[in-house]
């Protein structure tokens, strides 16, 4: 049951008429083989067609154990012909992003002798991994311009069918993992590469490339571009963006970068002195309390209650109090709407191990935590009142 490949006839096909073969269905879902059929189903970097057979969707198009299956929405209804019709939209799309992913990794390959290793089509974008270790600005400028001048040219882009022993007579781009079947795709004098998936009849079709990106892998270099209406998309998007941020920093696009450094360089120092004011607040904060201590059992100590409070100003106020008090204990639970955590700390002459006493009463909240000698911190559930949990405290204390 072999299905006649209508896309390799003509990629330009958008509507066929067909008979089905098979009506299955796998973990993947209810599918139909079709006696002829223009969707491209998965393969060679490219992403399957999408569409409908007499107006039910296909999702998913996938070759499987020799057939071609089309992953159907709901079932079709048994009859003598169907109407199939692609997604033409984004049939184009992927024409245009595999075309020029032949010819921007051909420009690597022809300026910089810079090899492609993998593709992926995304549905924003699309990269190719560079068998190099480092890519510079005028790399990617010279490789994109010159990407874009075979464009422009609108060079003839041929898919034709060869033997193996006919591959000689082209200067094949990379090996080839087949030996039988081989369909190439040749940009005359420029590129000639085995490949399977779906191409404009031109040069010209693919409209524009526009490198987005690198960034380092493991062993090569990912660039991110797009082509064709996608570069439309992300001018767009730029242009929007652009212009939301030139109302808020009131600078016109040419001096952006510079006001945008501008506010950073503001918001850095605002935020050194709400940091200083902060700490100062602390520090005033963790004199009240000191004022207010008790002495319980001969000890000079600060209890106290927190609802929600930030748990690093509360360790700092804990350690500023010890450090300003050698002779002063400090026990503070906070109380957030989830749970209870416990800060204790002392002055260097008290000789209690804070972090013995934490674990002593952890196990009483389901707890964590831990500390040292001098300062210990954990939390738990709210199994306790916050008094209940300071009276356990105290009690280990004895």
């Amino acid at each position: 049951m072999t299905t006649e490949k209508l896309y390799y006839q003509n990629q330009y096909i958008r509507e066929f008429k067909t008979r089905i073969l098979k009506q299955g269905e796998d973990e993947k879902g209810t599918y139909a083989v079709l006696e002829q059929t223009a969707f491209y189903p998965t393969g060679g970097g490219q992403p399957h067609d999408t569409g409908t057979l007499n107006g039910v969707r296909v999702m998913n198009v996938e070759e499987t154990d020799g057939e071609i299956r089309h992953y159907l929405e709901s079932p079709l209804e048994e009859l003598e012909e169907y109407r199939g019709e692609i997604d033409w939209d984004r049939r184009f799309d992927h024409m245009q992003q595999h075309a020029g992913q032949h010819i921007l990794s051909a420009a690597f390959e022809e300026a910089f002798g810079y090899k492609t290793v993998s593709f992926h089509l995304g549905n924003k974008i699309c990269t190719i991994d560079l068998e190099v270790p480092k890519l510079t600005d005028e790399e990617t400028i010279q490789a994109e311009k010159l990407a874009n001048t075979i464009i422009l040219e609108n060079r003839p882009i041929e898919a034709k069918w060869v033997s193996e022993s006919e591959l000689s007579n082209y200067n094949l781009r990379k090996k080839l993992s087949v030996t039988d079947h081989i369909r190439l795709v040749i940009i005359p004098d420029f590129d000639y590469n085995g490949c399977g998936g779906t191409h404009p009849s031109s040069t010209g079709q693919v409209s524009s490339i526009k490198i987005l990106d690198w960034e380092k892998q493991k062993k090569n270099i990912r660039v991110q571009f797009v082509c064709g209406s996608r570069v439309i998309k992300q001018l767009d998007e730029k242009q929007k963006v652009l212009q939301g941020l030139t109302a808020i920093l009131n600078a016109p696009q040419d001096k952006m970068e510079e006001a945008a450094s501008r506010v950073l360089l503001q918001a850095r120092e605002l935020e050194k002195t709400v940091e200083e004011l902060k700490a100062r607040l602390i520090e005033h904060e963790a004199g009240s309390l000191l004022n207010q201590a008790e002495t319980i059992d001969g000890r000079r100590t600060i209890q106290a209650h927190f609802e929600d409070r930030p748990v690093t100003e509360l360790q700092q106020m804990a350690r500023t109090i010890a450090a300003t008090a050698s002779d002063t204990l400090v026990l503070f639970i906070n109380e957030t709407p989830q749970k209870l955590q416990i800060i204790c700390s002392k002055g260097k002459d008290l000789a209690f191990n804070m972090n013995q006493l934490l674990k002593k009463v952890l196990p009483a909240i389901n707890g964590k935590g831990g500390g040292n000698d001098s300062f210990a911190q954990g939390g738990g559930d709210k199994l306790m009142s916050p008094q209940q949990v300071m009276e356990e405290l105290l009690n280990s204390l004895e």
